[in-house]
C-alpha cells in the first residue's frame, strides 16, 4: 500500500517515519485584490511608469488604509532580489495546488532571483507553450498563472527541457491545477529546497521493529486459542509455531504485494522507501505504509503503481480462495465454521455459495480447509488498502483517475462511511484511527498533474476499487435452509 503550505515542505513530509509523521491539509493560496501591488517584470519604462501611476492613484484615493497598513507592516512587501511580492506575510489558507506540511522560512539565498525570473518568463515560458499573464510568489519559488497552449505533457517537456538549457539542473517546474479556479498553474522551486528531512531514529531501525511485532501478531492471529487471553502467550509460545501456516500465506500476500508496487515504480522511474508494515491482532497485519521518495511524473504513473500491488493481491487471494473451497483438508478435518460468517463478504459469500451449494446451511456448522480463512485475510488487507481515501492505494488510485479535487470529496466520503463502520466493527476502527493519524494525505504534487491516464490503466483502477467494494460489502442473501441430501 501506498489518508499555505509551500511546495519545499511536501516531500518532507514524505521522509518523516510514519509513526511521527503529524497529519496534514489541504491549503489555499489567497488571491490579491486589485489594490494588491504587483510588479510585472519588464523593461519597458511605459510599463513601470504605468504601474507606478496606478500605485499612487490608489494611495491617493485610500490614504488612512495605506498608512496604517505601512506602520503594521501587514502587507505583502515587495522582495528587492526577486522583484515580486514577499510571499512572507501573505496570508495562506486551505486548497492550494501545492499541499504541504507548514511554511518554512527561507534563507535569501534560496529564493528565485529577479534575473532567473525575467529568463523564466521570457525566455522559457512562452507563447506556443504556457503563456504567462501574472505571476505570484511561492515561498522560495513562483507561481505563474496564465494560458496553455496544447497538450500538458507536450508543454511540460518543452518547458522542462528549455529551463534545463536556460538555467540547469537548479530548479523543479510542476504543472499543476489551481483549485482557486481549475486553470492550469506553473510553479518553479529551487531544487534545493526538495531536500528529504533527517529523522532522529533510523529508518531501517523503525521499520524492522515495525516487522518484528507485525510476525509476532501474524503467528498469534492464527492461534484462536491465544487470543481470548493475549498474556498467556508467554507461557505458551510453543502454541505460536501452529500459527506458522497461516502466518506464511498471509506473509506470502503481503510480500506478494509489497513486490509488485516496487516492480512497477522501478519500470517507470519512481523511487519507494522500506516498507513500514503495520501489525493487527484482528488480521495479522493491516498492510505496508511506503513512502515514495521522489517527485511521480504524471497521473499515470502513480497509477501504475497504486493499482499494482493490490491486484497481485487479490489475484493471488483468489486463487488461494478457490483451491481452500475445492482441496478438501490435510487433516480431513479442517476448520469447523459457522456458514454465518460467510455473510461478512460478498466475494467470499458469493464464492461460497457458488462452488459448495446446499451444503452451506443457515445454522449448520460445516468443515472448510484452512486455506479458505487464509486466503480471506490477505483478501480483506488487500480491500482495506484499497479504500480511496488519503494516501492509501485506493486514494492514489482514485487521485490519479479523477485529479485532486474529486479525489479529496471521494475521500472524505470514504472516510465518513468507514467511521459508521467502526461503530460495528474494531477492525473498521482501528483502521480508520490509522488513516487519520497517518495516512490522511494530502497527496504530494506530481510534475505535471492535468494529463489524464489511458483509458486501459483507468479500467485497472475501477477493477482494484471494485474488487475492494465486493471483499468489504456483507453478502445480504440467506444460505439455503434445506437440509443437504
Amino acid at each position: 500500500m501506498n489518508l499555505p503550505a509551500v511546495l519545499p515542505c511536501c516531500y518532507n513530509r514524505l521522509q518523516c517515519s510514519p509513526s511521527i509523521t503529524p497529519p496534514t491539509h489541504f491549503l489555499r493560496f489567497v488571491i490579491r485584490k486589485k489594490r494588491s501591488l504587483v510588479c510585472r517584470l519588464s523593461d519597458n519604462n511605459k510599463e513601470d511608469d504605468s504601474v507606478q501611476d496606478d500605485n499612487n492613484s490608489h494611495q491617493d484615493n485610500d490614504q488612512p488604509l495605506e498608512n496604517t497598513s505601512l506602520e503594521n507592516n501587514d502587507g505583502p512587501q515587495l522582495n528587492e532580489q526577486t522583484g515580486v511580492e514577499d510571499g512572507t506575510n501573505v496570508q495562506v489558507a486551505s486548497g492550494s495546488p501545492l499541499p504541504g506540511v507548514k511554511p518554512q522560512q527561507l534563507d535569501e539565498s534560496i529564493r528565485i532571483p529577479k534575473e532567473t525570473v525575467e529568463i523564466l518568463r521570457n525566455q522559457v515560458f512562452s507563447f506556443d507553450t504556457f503563456f504567462v499573464t501574472s505571476q505570484e510568489p511561492y515561498e522560495g519559488g513562483v507561481l505563474f498563472k496564465g494560458n496553455l497552449r496544447g497538450q500538458a505533457a507536450k508543454t511540460y517537456e518543452k518547458v522542462s527541457k528549455r529551463m534545463q538549457e536556460k538555467l540547469g539542473d537548479d530548479y523543479t517546474l510542476f504543472l499543476l491545477i489551481n483549485p482557486e479556479d481549475d486553470k492550469p498553474v506553473a510553479v518553479v522551486v529551487p531544487r534545493m529546497t526538495l531536500q528529504p528531512e533527517t529523522t532522529a531514529v533510523p529508518e531501517w531501525f523503525a521499520a524492522g521493529a515495525f516487522g518484528l511485532v507485525t510476525l509476532f501478531t501474524l503467528l498469534l492471529r492464527n492461534v484462536p486459542a491465544l487470543q481470548s487471553n493475549l498474556l498467556s502467550v508467554f507461557d505458551n509460545l510453543d502454541l505460536l509455531k501452529d500459527g506458522l501456516p497461516g502466518a506464511l500465506i498471509t506473509a506470502f500476500h503481503l510480500g506478494v504485494h509489497e513486490v509488485s508496487h516496487r516492480l512497477v515504480a522501478t519500470e517507470v522511474g519512481i523511487k519507494l522507501g522500506i516498507p513500514y508494515f503495520v501489525p493487527s491482532w484482528q488480521i495479522g497485519c493491516f498492510g505496508a505504509i511506503t513512502r515514495i521518495l521522489n517527485v511521480v511524473p504524471n497521473r499515470e504513473d502513480l497509477l501504475k503503481v497504486a493499482a499494482a500491488g493490490p491486484l497481485a493481491g487479490f489475484s493471488v487471494g483468489f486463487i488461494l480462495l478457490l483451491s481452500g473451497f475445492i482441496l478438501p483438508p490435510s487433516d480431513g478435518i479442517g476448520i469447523i465454521v459457522d456458514p454465518s460468517v460467510f455473510h461478512e463478504s460478498f466475494l467470499a459469500g458469493g464464492i461460497a455459495k457458488l462452488l459448495l451449494g446446499d451444503v452451506l446451511q443457515e445454522g449448520s456448522p460445516i468443515s472448510v480447509n484452512p486455506l479458505v480463512i487464509w486466503a480471506w485475510a490477505g483478501l480483506v488487507i488487500n480491500a482495506i488498502n484499497s479504500i480511496p481515501a488519503g494516501e492509501l492505494d485506493g486514494g492514489r488510485i482514485a487521485f490519479a483517475m479523477w485529479g485532486r479535487k474529486a479525489s479529496a470529496r471521494l475521500s472524505a466520503l470514504s472516510i465518513g462511511l468507514l467511521g459508521i463502520s467502526s461503530l460495528f466493527n474494531d477492525v473498521a476502527f482501528y483502521w480508520l484511527v490509522l488513516i487519520f493519524f497517518l495516512q490522511r494525505g494530502p497527496i504530494s504534487p506530481l510534475s505535471e498533474e492535468l494529463t489524464h491516464p489511458q483509458n486501459k490503466y483507468m479500467a485497472l483502477g475501477v477493477v482494484v476499487l471494485f474488487l475492494g467494494l465486493l471483499v468489504c460489502l456483507p453478502y445480504p442473501f440467506p444460505f439455503s435452509n434445506q437440509p443437504a441430501l
